[in-house]
């Protein structure tokens, strides 16, 4: 135990032991860079659910993007706009398994985990639960769970200024989570992010005031319910700043998809799955569009948005 009660919360989770599928996978995809592997990380809605059967997400960490095998134009495309993202298909003993990853190098994800950031998907990401399933050595694994710790401070920091002026913490994580989902192009629909806080209530509960002693955030707790101390102009600008970002992030999100169309095997594949899986819309996906997926990418956007998937 430490003197920082919201690392050691952090540092119990992230060690928590994955299933031995996981790990495999987590080795596998860590050997693929090597020596310049730092640490993959296992979140999202199969860890929440402890179920293998769906997509399960990880996060590979690196030295330097530039390790991982790939193309060149592929990998000047992870040095601007991180993440690159791929599909795995494999089995362990007789279980089939479908992962996605994301790789990046722990420097942009530092950045992108600040309360600052215009890029606000990595920390709304990662102040949900993970796990630490790979590291290559005691100091990485610190390292990660001090850029979990950011990622929560600046989660809990927006929830502050965008929740509302008092309430339940699970009130202001709901509001946070309502306005991260918004501000991306996602296809769940938003009633899915709130029940994210509902299957762990106690730990958001927990992260909230622990980040908000941790950063020096005043407030008050009276019978469940918080109020920060926050000033009206101080809120204001907050969300002045969060109007910028919502705006901001929808292109960003479409940026990515067209880039995942030449950097992602198996990206048509994927979003289709994705599509009929969180919105029980079937898209069929046609030999050209494999073959074409740069090209088949937009065309796919305006019938997704014709059909109601995406918002």
């Amino acid at each position: 135990m430490t003197d920082n009660p919201q690392r050691d919360l952090l540092a119990a989770e992230l060690a928590r032991e994955a299933p031995p599928a996981v790990q495999a996978l987590a080795r596998e995809l860590a050997g693929r860079a090597g020596a310049a592997s730092c640490a993959v990380l296992y979140y999202g809605s199969a860890l929440r659910g402890g179920e293998l059967d769906g997509i399960l997400d990880f996060y590979v960490l690196l030295d330097d993007v530039r390790a991982w095998p790939g193309s060149l134009p592929a990998r000047w495309a992870n040095a601007l706009l991180p993440p690159n993202v791929g599909y795995i298909e494999t089995t362990f003993g007789n279980q089939p398994l479908r992962a996605k990853f994301a790789v990046m190098s722990t420097a942009q994800f530092a950045r992108r985990v600040a309360a600052d950031s215009c890029d606000t998907t990595i920390w709304a990401r990662f102040c949900q639960p993970a796990v630490l399933v790979w590291s290559r050595s005691a100091a990485d694994q610190h390292a990660v769970v001090e850029l979990i710790g950011h990622a929560v401070d600046a989660a809990a920091r927006w929830a502050a200024r965008l929740g509302p002026r008092s309430g339940t913490a699970q009130e202001f994580w709901r509001a946070l989570f309502a306005r991260t989902y918004a501000a991306e192009l996602r296809v769940e629909k938003q009633a899915r992010a709130l029940d994210i806080v509902g299957k762990a209530p106690e730990r958001y509960a927990a992260l909230l005031t622990t980040s908000w002693d941790r950063t020096g955030l005043h407030y008050s707790h009276d019978n469940g319910q918080l109020t920060p101390q926050i000033e009206p102009a101080a809120r204001a600008r907050a969300r002045r700043g969060w109007a910028w970002r919502a705006r901001f992030g929808r292109p960003l999100n479409i940026v990515r998809l067209l880039k995942a169309a030449f950097t992602f095997e198996g990206a048509m594949d994927y979003v289709a799955w994705k599509v009929e899986r969180h919105s029980g819309v079937h898209v069929e996906v046609k030999p050209w569009q494999r073959r074409f997926p740069l090209l088949a990418a937009p065309g796919l956007y305006f019938k997704l948005r014709r059909l109601g998937a995406l918002k």
